[in-house]
């Protein structure tokens, strides 16, 4: 068929919906069915799954002419999804192509969810069009025959490529692809992404530096002016003194109207505990919402996401309080209105969430921002500033994650075994492993059939054999069943299954939150007050209660930092509360108070200047510095500083941080002088002092616990009889400990140290923020009180200590002190 005829086919299609093909949907159709691998970078609600679906259908059309009466049986195309939340609304729009075009093409989904009877029938007979995750992607890669299974596939679209990329899930689909490639020799590759700042790195990682596919590949941009509309809820009364969580319900009445006039709204909190707390707090306010709103989170059971999910769809509520459960990709037509409670830490992410309302080409998107603290507004009027100037972070992509590539090599290992010159070359042509060695390369097969040096004499760690014609398998079942349980690289906390004691799944919570609960405790989760009865095998039982409660499970990891993105536009939003007075946003305007208060005690900084304030409490003399970095910055950075501190004068420290700045607290004074005399926060010997300072080898360890999970040197136990957190620890503790004693040079305890710094205290933004620093002037203001600034970093030290209620009233307090 001519390409005139195909474009045809979609085109009437197009017209029969009553829509006109964008300019970037028909480049994308033309660029496939030339054989081109490609990136999309479209915006949400702008008909990108369309971009793709139809070229795969239109060229199924054209390479089978006879499809009507002879339809061949087979996987023809993959599509990748992050989230399995999305699958269905994917499914829907390729079954809807599918159905008016009359094809013969079936459309099957296999992620976690899909039932064990249905992946025994996709194993027989493989749907046309697959929809899966990274995860069950590898599982098929772990099936015997997958070669076969692939042979055919000539297409695999890897959608919400942004939110893989800079993870380890985005380095499985790295090794994934480039095992397909040389399986299918008609395979095009294309990743769909929202914008973000290293779009054209993001290619090269998803097709491989210098590659074929590379070459021959295309960037497609959807030249969409897509209107964003931030909307800042602003205090009537603004606190002098702000702290955290303590505004955002104060505002909850402004919310209401809000909801009222809107068809439907998404609320997004940051965290599931905050999502499970504004809920409840709706619903204490606003009874008569009960039926109209509902909560969603990725720790509620499946069924109750799927029908709130099918909810929204047709318009039968109000409003869904969220996290990150839907930001993505979910095509929701009723939505109006989004509010995002609390900063959300990233342009990306707002603008992600921004998009869920007005989920059509053309249509505004308004978002509401409401702080859960005063200072909060100022990153609202820097997220404001950041949609005009369509400033949007990079994503770091991963390097030599050796504990990935373990997995992956026990994966083929289990299903066909593989040969280690070929997978050698195929791993070497992805971006991850670019870098990898011949040496580094036989360290890792040795590993996998002998275990490490110092584990030779355990059999447990000797997973994989080398066959006779020189393949490396795994014959053993047990080893083979044990690998495909905890194929993954998404570490957190053992999770328990929370089950009515008379049967009925509610979902999961996190281990150490119910291992904190007496029987008879009551918490809330997933909307209802639950009274805990008791743990067995790894379920927590539970009956409803009408007690009220202030326990909400909080899930590890809810923390989120700034990104350096975000951290120089809250900066710029800053300095001009002082320099742009005529300039000034709303949210600026209405922090007049705050500032006029800072300015009295203190200083609001300017660009070229950097300040510390000190003053003496009851609780020992306090050392602020406001870098405005984010807290992971500001974790390192403090460690950093009182270590340095510490090798002038013997003096210990706590450290307190936020997003704005870090405390060091000690029972003498500190030299301020001394530490700008002595330019403390130069980059030189920056990494031997981290290394001292914050204890590294502690924090490598813990790191080590997530390596060792994924590259399978500790097994996390079957799904009904998890090994408890506790256990995980201990085993990759005792690990650790043996590699750092007798075997240094190991690539995976090397690999926890070198993601500690790059990853979790993100030395290069460090090196930049101290550089920064250096070329300002330092200004040093000796205050007599806590001033508004400080205010949320000494308050947030007590929330460890007291409950909400009496952490209120200690502030109140407070407050009332130093406004005397």
């Amino acid at each position: 068929m001519k390409k005139e005829e195909l474009f045809a086919i979609a085109e009437q299609w197009f017209q029969s919906q009553g829509w006109q093909p964008f300019p970037f949907q028909k480049k994308t159709w033309k660029a496939f069915l030339e054989g081109k691998h490609g990136l999309l970078n479209a915006p949400t609600g702008s008909g990108k799954t369309y971009a793709l679906w139809f070229p795969i259908v239109l060229n199924y059309i054209n390479q089978h002419p006879t499809y009507r009466t002879k339809h061949t049986k087979g996987l023809k195309a993959i599509w990748i999804t992050p989230l399995r939340a999305l699958s269905q609304e994917i499914r829907q729009s390729a079954e809807r192509i599918i159905k008016d075009l009359n094809l013969p093409l079936t459309v099957g989904i296999r992620t976690g969810d899909t039932s064990t009877k249905e992946r025994a029938q996709q194993r027989k007979t493989m749907p046309d069009l697959l929809i899966t995750t990274p995860e069950s992607l590898q599982l098929l890669l772990a099936t015997k025959g997958y070669d076969k299974m692939l042979r055919d596939c000539n297409a695999i679209v890897v959608d919400e490529w942004h939110e893989l990329l800079g993870t380890k899930r985005g380095v499985q689909m790295e090794l994934a692809l480039s095992r397909i490639k040389t399986l299918s020799a008609n395979l095009r590759i294309w990743g769909i992404s929202a914008t973000i700042g290293n779009l054209e790195e993001a290619r090269q990682v998803l097709l491989g530096p210098g590659s074929i596919a590379y070459e021959n590949s295309i960037m497609i941009r959807a030249a969409l002016d897509k209107k964003i509309t931030v909307i800042s809820i602003i205090p009537e009364e603004i606190e002098t003194f702000p702290w955290r969580g303590h505004l955002g319900l104060r505002l909850l009445d402004s919310v209401i109207p809000i909801i009222k006039k809107s068809r439907t709204t998404l609320l997004f909190t940051n965290t599931r505990s905050q999502c499970e707390i504004w809920f409840q707090k709706i619903l204490e306010r606003y009874p008569e919402l009960a039926g109209e709103m509902a909560m969603h989170h990725g720790s509620i059971n499946k069924d109750t996401r799927i029908w709130v999910e099918e909810a929204i769809r047709n318009e039968s509520l109000k409003a869904v309080v969220c996290t990150s459960s839907l930001d993505l990709g979910v095509d929701f037509a009723p939505v109006e209105t989004v509010i995002q409670i609390g900063g959300p830490k990233g342009v990306a992410r707002f603008m992600q969430r921004a998009g869920r309302s007005g989920h059509r080409p053309g249509k505004e998107s308004v978002i509401y921002f409401l702080p859960t603290h005063a200072i909060e507004l100022v990153e609202a009027s820097a997220l404001q500033q950041a949609v005009v100037k369509q400033a949007v972070e990079d994503r770091m992509p991963y390097l030599n994650c050796f504990d990935v590539l373990v997995q992956y090599l026990t994966t083929l290992a289990v299903s066909d075994g593989f040969n280690p010159a070929e997978i050698y070359r195929e791993v070497k042509s992805s971006f991850c492993y670019q870098g990898i060695t011949e040496d580094q390369w036989r360290w890792l097969l040795n590993f996998i059939v002998m275990g490490s040096q110092s584990l030779q004499t355990y059999d447990e760690y000797k997973k994989v054999e080398i066959a006779d014609d020189g393949k490396f398998v795994v014959t053993n079942r047990g080893v083979a069943m044990r690998h495909r349980f905890q194929i993954g690289t998404i570490v957190g906390d053992a999770n328990l299954i929370v089950r009515y004691q008379k049967g009925g799944y509610i979902g999961s919570i996190e281990e150490y939150f119910i291992s904190k609960l007496s029987p008879g405790d009551v918490f809330t989760f997933a909307g209802r007050n639950l009274e805990f009865i008791r743990i067995k095998e790894m379920q927590a039982l539970v009956r409803n209660s009408s007690k009220k409660t202030n326990k909400v499970p909080s899930w590890m990891g809810g923390r989120l930092t700034l990104s350096a993105q975000m951290s120089q536009l809250l900066r710029e939003e800053l300095y001009s509360a002082r320099l742009h007075p005529d300039q000034q946003s709303n949210s600026i305007r209405a922090l007049a108070p705050i500032f006029a208060r800072q300015g009295k005690e203190s200083l609001v900084p300017g660009p070229d200047e950097f300040l510390i304030e000190t003053f003496k409490t009851s609780y020992g003399y306090h050392h602020i510095f406001y870098p405005f970095e984010g807290r992971f910055v500001h974790e390192a950075m403090g460690s950093l500083l009182g270590y340095r501190i510490s090798l002038l004068s013997p003096i210990t420290f706590s450290l307190a941080f936020n997003d704005y700045g870090f405390e060091l607290l000690s029972d003498k004074e500190i030299d301020i002088q001394a530490i700008i005399d002595n330019d403390l926060f130069t980059t030189s010997y920056m990494l031997e002092d981290l290394q001292k300072s914050l204890n590294a080898t502690e924090m490598a360890r813990r790191k080590f616990r997530d390596i060792a999970v994924i590259s399978g040197m500790v097994f996390t136990g079957y799904p009904d009889k998890g090994v408890k957190m506790k256990h995980l620890q201990s085993s990759s503790q005792l690990l650790f400990e043996v590699f750092r004693d007798y075997e240094p040079d190991n690539l995976l305890f090397l690999q926890a140290f070198r993601e500690t710094f790059e990853h979790q205290l993100e030395e290069g933004r460090l090196r930049l923020a101290l550089e920064r620093i250096a070329g300002q002037e330092i200004v040093w203001r000796a205050c007599q009180n806590p001033t508004p600034f400080s205010f949320p970093i000494i308050t947030d030290r007590l929330r460890e200590k007291l409950s909400s209620e009496k952490l209120a009233d200690r502030i109140k307090r407070m407050t009332a002190l130093l406004m005397k």
